[in-house]
């Protein structure tokens, strides 16, 4: 059987936003336990040239959420508004893109095949078909973004592990 759209799509941005979110749960309880102020983590970035940890958390529900939104008005934009700025919004936003991928059904993404689909950033736009976006450009970004998370937090002293990054696997369950 052929993997559908939504199977190569959805459960990872799922996985991914599961994931995120915990980390954000581990940031603030990390807070709580070394004393520190919520902006020491909120605002903290792997180099200056970078964006800041909430924008990091912000972008995987954009890439994941946003991304299905773009598909089915045919465009994505990124999303430049203000990054949630508390651990709590970061988790609203993150439980919001999760919901909304959750009600994405298997026969409308695969009516998505085939698609045309632009980005626009400024003046320059990439044309894609809807599957090679949301496989090309928004999976690899969303990844990025919740690995750039995970980094930052591992940067700042906090005891993560390779799973804290990977979420909840997909294992076979009897």
């Amino acid at each position: 059987m052929p993997l559908s759209l939504h199977a190569a799509f959805v459960p990872s941005a799922l996985q991914m936003l599961g994931a995120t979110r915990k980390l954000v749960d581990r940031a603030e309880s990390w807070c709580g336990e070394q004393g520190c102020g919520h902006d020491t983590l909120v605002g903290a970035r792997l180099a200056d040239d970078m964006f800041a940890f909430d924008y990091q958390v912000k972008s995987v529900a954009v890439h994941t959420q946003g991304a299905i939104e773009g598909v089915r008005e045919g465009v994505f934009s990124p999303d430049m508004s203000v990054p949630p700025a508390t651990f709590e919004a970061m988790r609203t936003r993150l439980d919001e893109a999760a919901g909304a991928l959750e009600s994405v059904g298997v026969d409308e993404m695969e009516s998505w095949i085939g698609r045309p689909m632009r980005f626009v950033m400024g003046e320059r736009s990439m044309d894609f078909a809807a599957e090679e976006f949301l496989l090309s450009f928004s999976q690899p970004n969303f990844y990025f973004h919740a690995a750039t998370a995970y980094d930052i937090l591992r940067m700042t002293g906090l005891p993560l592990g390779k799973r804290d990054f990977m979420g909840r696997l997909r294992i076979k369950r009897d």
